[in-house]
């Protein structure tokens, strides 16, 4: 299983599965990272925590946590 945080800076991946529970899971989605949209890794920060992505047309960061939660392909 290869989630976000398995990405490489400028690669393009495409959302498969969300983990999480309740309201972490809710909070991803609410970001508009959904099943089926396709995510660019922009740039990492130098510890690996934030990454940032183009997603639908707009700049994210997104913690190494949260991206452990998405699983993609």
């Amino acid at each position: 299983m290869k989630t976000l945080k398995d990405a490489k800076v400028g690669e393009t991946v495409r959302v498969k599965k969300l983990y999480g529970e309740g309201p972490v899971k809710r909070r991803i989605m609410d970001m508009g990272i959904t099943r089926g949209v396709d995510l660019h890794v922009r740039k990492v920060a130098p510890l690996g925590d934030p990454m940032e992505l183009n997603v639908r047309g707009y700049e994210l960061s997104v913690r190494k946590a949260d991206a452990e939660m998405i699983e993609v392909e």
